[in-house]
């Protein structure tokens, strides 16, 4: 898992970049081969955003969270980018049995 973390307005100290390494290993193990994760950490006001690029066969898939906490923003970017994951690959894996079967 390649993963670059990038802030505006916001220090990534190391207990954050150590939070988020552990969150990603949530996204990393549906994949057996490297995929690429940029992470960009935001605070505009009262909100923190997070947001995610992540880039696996041969696409890319974005994801975005804006909460109070920058923590929870976290989690919940995680939650979707997993939730959009599963979705890819299911539809991956059906497009890829059909046309096993219609060669047959």
């Amino acid at each position: 898992m390649n993963l670059s973390i990038s802030a505006h307005h916001v220090n990534v100290t190391e207990a954050i970049e150590s939070y988020l390494r552990n969150k990603m290993n949530r996204i990393a193990r549906h994949f057996e081969h490297s995929i690429d994760i940029s992470i960009i950490l935001s605070v505009s006001k009262h909100e923190h955003k997070a947001e995610a690029k992540l880039h696996f066969y041969g696409r890319d898939l974005f994801c975005e969270s804006v909460e109070l906490n920058l923590y929870k923003a976290i989690d919940d970017l995680v939650i979707k980018a997993d939730r959009k994951i599963l979705k890819l690959k299911n539809q991956v894996k059906c497009l890829t049995e059909s046309l096993v079967l219609s060669n047959k």
